[in-house]
């Protein structure tokens, strides 16, 4: 009886210390609910993961995924509008109102080509044509997890302000947010928080290269290959002429330039000459001035290459992302949120995944404990390789990221040995990781206006007089350019 007394008089006493705490402390005890309500929401958001890694939506397709996200938005209690920017996938759900008003970035796009067992071999599964090869079925579920974890602080009136988590199709290659940009579905957001699967733990301070994409059509006219060449006139040896003139080019632009392509129609039998050809370019580099003077370039080889060949030529554009702006007082406020949460610890048979995977990378391996370890923050002007059009967002609101270690380290991005990673709980627990550091920093954003008036006012001197344009035009959504 004296024991059960004790016992009783001691949780009396922690419950009034974990009021008084609250009252004293009001932004830790937000913390704390916030990470208990996600430990308590893994389990449902890993199903949800799962699921959407199994769907393996290519961009502007990912109807299912979507959906998903939406359903479990709107039953927390979100206001959802669907098809935003003329986008069927995309939408933005809203929680709250007044400010400050925080943005939160969901991608759910998979891409083609890579569909991969959860296993640490490279096995193909018949009949599945994409895979989660950039882990964005993880993304999308900690960004909405984590919205829905600041709503419930809105709900209990222990924050004020609203969330808005903004659904974003197609980053790879679809240029998705620049629609959304462009529509003015950012204007009354106060900055935004982001996140994106990697091998290792760290705030995103490197910025991104700029990209304009496109897709060249050539127009020939049919014959025999041998019986009647003369009559023909190739849109295959336009596409060639055009490739081997870009890459000549090569030597006479910036070295920091990247300029990719593929050959998605070269023709349909050896004997006939082909009446239709289609190659897609990615061009890049870490300064959007000099990505689109670049395109113009192969723009004129195109132009060339028709004209040398006898056929026709068009061109559509795909995609034009800006480099990324980083703010760096949002970066030192997701830092600390980061180094609280910490990295992800393998169990035993994580290891053994690990070890088994690890040889099929490229170059020495990286230890694996580097996952359990969050990387100091440092700033590089440039330097990051990719692209996103996360960049567009950055030009348009103080935007900050992080990345989390959602696949064993040296996973290369865009292989199957990603989509095997993200295929496992070493995938959802470093998802666990971004929902909880993007969760955290929000609280910090919305409970001190003073951090929000310093990333603003850090944010418009990085842009100067720059007035944002989207590279890729005027043009609407490119839905079918995965087809």
């Amino acid at each position: 009886m004296k024991k059960l007394f004790l016992g009783a008089m001691m949780l009396l006493t922690f419950g009034a210390w974990a009021q008084k705490k609250a009252k004293l402390d009001p932004v830790a005890a937000n913390k704390d609910a916030a990470l208990s309500a996600l430990n308590n929401a893994y389990p449902a958001d890993k199903k949800t993961a799962l699921e959407i890694w199994d769907f393996a939506e290519v961009g502007y397709k990912e109807v299912k995924s979507a959906a998903l996200h939406i359903q479990h938005l709107r039953d927390a209690g979100f206001t959802v509008e669907t098809g935003v920017a003329d986008i069927p996938t995309a939408f933005v759900a809203t929680y709250g109102t007044g400010s400050p008003v925080i943005g939160i970035l969901a991608e759910y796009d998979a891409l083609p080509g890579l569909g991969q067992a959860a296993v640490p071999e490279k096995t193909p599964v018949a009949g599945k044509n994409a895979g989660h090869g950039c882990g964005h079925h993880l993304f999308g579920t900690a960004s909405v997890s984590a919205g829905i974890a600041i709503k419930e602080l809105i709900a209990s009136g222990k924050l004020k302000g609203t969330i808005k988590v903004f659904g974003t199709p197609a980053e790879e290659g679809g240029s998705g947010k620049v629609f959304l940009v462009r529509a003015g579905l950012f204007n009354n957001v106060d900055a935004v928080i982001h996140w994106h699967p990697n091998d290792a733990n760290a705030v995103t301070t490197t910025s991104a290269l700029a990209n304009k994409s496109a897709k060249f059509k050539f127009y020939g006219i049919s014959a025999h290959a041998a019986a009647q060449p003369d009559q023909g006139r190739s849109a295959l040896d336009a596409v060639e002429a055009m490739d081997n003139m870009v890459n000549m080019m090569r030597e006479h632009i910036p070295q920091e330039t990247r300029i990719h392509y593929v050959i998605t129609n070269g023709g349909k039998a050896p004997n006939v000459v082909p009446d239709f050809a289609e190659v897609y370019y990615y061009v890049r580099h870490p300064k959007r001035k000099d990505v689109v003077e670049i395109f113009d370039r192969v723009v004129k080889a195109a132009e060339g290459a028709a004209i040398g060949t006898g056929t026709t030529m068009k061109y559509d554009i795909i995609g034009g992302t800006h480099d990324l702006l980083i703010n760096k007082t949002l970066a030192e406020v997701m830092q600390a949120n980061l180094e609280k949460v910490g990295g992800v610890t393998y169990t035993e048979e994580e290891k053994a995944f690990a070890k088994k995977i690890q040889p099929s990378f490229i170059g020495a391996p990286i230890p694996m404990e580097t996952a359990a370890t969050v990387k100091a923050l440092t700033y590089v002007s440039e330097g990051n390789s990719g692209s996103t059009d996360v960049g567009d967002v950055s030009y348009a609101k103080p935007t900050v990221g992080l990345t989390a270690a959602t696949w064993v380290p040296g996973t290369p991005a865009h292989s199957w040995q990603a989509v095997a990673s993200g295929g496992t709980e070493i995938g959802t627990k470093g998802m666990l990781v971004a929902s909880k550091t993007m969760a955290l920093t929000a609280i910090d954003l919305m409970s001190n206006p003073a951090l929000i008036a310093k990333a603003t006012e850090e944010f418009n001197k990085a842009k100067g007089d720059y007035k944002y344009k989207a590279l890729l035009g005027d043009i609407k959504p490119a839905l079918n350019y995965r087809d």
